[in-house]
């Protein structure tokens, strides 16, 4: 029987996820500098909704959740071992589901950004994104209702959450 458990012990040790480090050894720090903001708020056939700042909250959001990971430590602008290069290029409100009166009691936010993740020693591009996406759902009415205040941070998280992800998982 003592056998039988020490078999047992053994087979589930060898097996485990790892959450390790996928990152090359020469990267160690990411600066992350400002977005820009190129949401066409102004052009009349590409109108996109423009929230005061949300340029600014993307960057704040993606500093955070590097801070939050801990694989890339935050550097000084144009100073990390990677560059993170960032505009905001469409924020959108959209209809998901209507009731009886055509009145919307869901929406889907989505901020998207373009991304360019720079290597500073070998002056070369690691990767780009043309458009990258997070969004988050909200109800107006119900027990799942919240304000869009509310949604706008959830995909703030989701987008932050990918971007992070996208860094660490490319290798």
């Amino acid at each position: 029987m003592r056998r039988l458990c020490l078999l047992i012990l053994l087979a589930f040790a060898g097996c485990g996820y790892s959450t390790g480090n996928l990152l090359p050894s020469n990267y160690r720090t990411i600066s992350i500098e400002p977005f820009q903001n190129k949401v066409a708020f102004l052009n009349e056939n590409a109108r996109g909704l423009y929230i005061p700042l949300l340029e600014t909250n993307v960057h704040d959001a993606i500093v955070n959740r590097f801070q939050q990971d801990g694989h890339l430590k935050i550097a000084k602008s144009g100073k990390g071992d990677l560059v993170l290069q960032g505009a905001l290029i469409r924020f959108d409100r959209d209809d998901i589901t209507l009731d009886d009166n055509q009145g919307v009691t869901k929406y889907r936010i989505t901020i998207t950004v373009s991304l360019v993740l720079l290597d500073t020693a070998e002056q070369k591009e690691v990767w780009s994104e043309s458009s990258f996406a997070g969004e988050a759902d909200y109800y107006t009415s119900g027990p799942a209702a919240r304000s869009e205040s509310t949604a706008l941070q959830d995909a703030l998280t989701d987008l932050s959450r990918r971007v992070v992800e996208r860094t660490l998982e490319n290798w």
